[in-house]
């Protein structure tokens, strides 16, 4: 037997009737009346939103200094001495003299494969001056400025780009992937926006850590095309979510290799995501280093302080082309890079409003190119000189036991060196660049 379906209704509501329809006499916005999921108010005019500021208009862009150097009304400038202006000066200068030494050098076959920063100094720079120097930095692969900001030396930088001996990674990672466990740098990896999810775990074993809850972030860095993967919404849920203290540094420099921005997304660049993830947000003028630190800076203390994720958009240029296997002309006119170059240069607006306080001259500024570019051809031409791994290095560090695939390709390589080693030319000539000249891998 079925009963008839009844509905009961709480005493505290009360009914109205109008032309035999029942209507709620309680407001729309009622605390009664609040969505368990969102605690949201509920509303009884439909109304469309599609943006984060209220009011349609785009979200703003946080800037210190004009593009001639020169504090913009209302700008807080960082209190930094003549010393701290020369050392981010120095650093930024230095991202483009050692792109121009290694560019050329991957186009005369001396080294494999390279990606510059041309464009993006300010952003690294400055970024990498806000950070503390064992905060856990997972990168793409144009901070190579946060790693020489911690003391990387340029000896490793060549070390790794030439994949010899003396690289950490063994000469087994493409180059420009860079990695430094003395100095918080996670080893890059090629697959885009791997880092951005890692990140949110970092920071999450970080929080779990007394020594340094309190005291260090986890900070990925990634370009607008890798927010376009599922890894930056997973890192971005996490570290909201569980939460997890984990910066996240978006280089919004325009172009995901050849895809421009407008072809990545339809919304307010990066940063209108963050809200959606309950996470505080920023965006900065990513070509004004004094504007970078200080948001980075801020968005590290709120990072620390709340335990949970902040969210950086940084907005930049990439002048250079992807990576040397890149030709930009294919997809944007030389005339737009020239002109970002020559209107809008982040060494050139800080090198302006250095002269501004009479911290730099001209002078100083021929001594600095000098002397950086005696010291990066310096350390590549000796770089080059130095031999290969050991070619034993090829079968270590990934097991604790060797497996017996890893086992098998091991004795097929002593057996191949052992009949043609000795008595094939090109065979010879590349064992002698080996650091143990190619004996036994026993």
């Amino acid at each position: 037997m079925m009963h008839p379906l009844s509905f009961r209704h709480s005493s505290l509501l009360t009914r109205a009737c109008s032309n035999g329809r029942t209507l709620s006499t309680l407001p729309a916005s009622t605390s009664l009346s609040r969505l368990p999921p969102t605690h949201s108010p509920t509303v009884s005019k439909l109304a469309f939103f599609n943006s984060v500021t209220g009011d349609s208009s785009k979200i703003p862009s946080y800037r210190v200094l004009d593009v001639f150097g020169v504090p913009i009304e209302g700008a807080k400038v960082p209190e930094i001495s003549k010393q701290f202006a020369w050392r981010l000066y120095e650093h930024m200068q230095l991202l483009p003299t050692l792109d121009d030494i290694l560019c050329s050098g991957q186009r005369q076959g001396r080294i494999p494969f390279y990606a510059t920063s041309y464009g993006e100094e300010a952003t690294v720079i400055g970024s990498a001056a806000a950070l503390a120097d064992d905060d856990e930095v997972l990168s793409q692969y144009r901070e190579t400025g946060v790693l020489l900001w911690r003391g990387f030396t340029l000896d490793s930088i060549m070390a790794q780009v030439f994949g010899n001996h003396e690289d950490s990674g063994k000469g087994r990672q493409i180059a420009v992937h860079y990695g430094s466990k003395q100095h918080h740098f996670h080893t890059i990896s090629s697959p885009l926006a791997t880092q951005i999810s890692q990140a949110a775990g970092v920071g999450f074993a970080l929080r779990r850590d007394p020594a340094r809850r309190s005291k260090n972030v986890a900070c990925a860095f990634f370009g607008e095309g890798a927010a376009s993967e599922g890894d930056f919404h997973a890192g971005l849920l996490l570290a909201a979510t569980l939460p997890s203290p984990t910066l996240f540094l978006a280089r919004n420099n325009g172009f995901a290799i050849s895809t421009p921005n407008s072809q990545q997304f339809y919304g307010d660049g990066i940063s209108a995501r963050g809200p959606g993830y309950g996470v505080d947000t920023v965006r900065v003028d990513g070509n004004d280093v004094l504007a970078v630190m200080n948001a980075v800076k801020e968005a590290r203390r709120r990072c620390l302080e709340g335990g949970r994720a902040v969210l950086v958009e940084m907005m930049t240029y990439r002048v250079g082309h992807h990576s040397t296997s890149d030709d930009s002309y294919v997809y944007r006119e030389r005339q737009e890079v020239e002109d970002k170059t020559k209107n809008d240069n982040p060494i050139t607006r800080f090198r302006l409003f250095m002269e501004s306080r009479g911290w730099w001259n001209q002078t100083d500024e021929d001594e600095l190119a000098f002397r950086l570019r005696r010291d990066v051809i310096k350390a590549f031409k000796r770089a080059e000189t130095v031999k290969k791994p050991d070619l034993k290095d090829m079968f270590t560090d990934v097991y604790v036991e060797e497996p017996w695939n890893i086992k098998e390709q091991r004795e097929e390589l002593m057996a191949l060196l052992k009949k043609y080693g000795q008595v094939w030319e090109p065979w010879q000539n590349e064992l002698r660049t080996l650091k143990n000249g190619g004996k036994p891998v026993n």
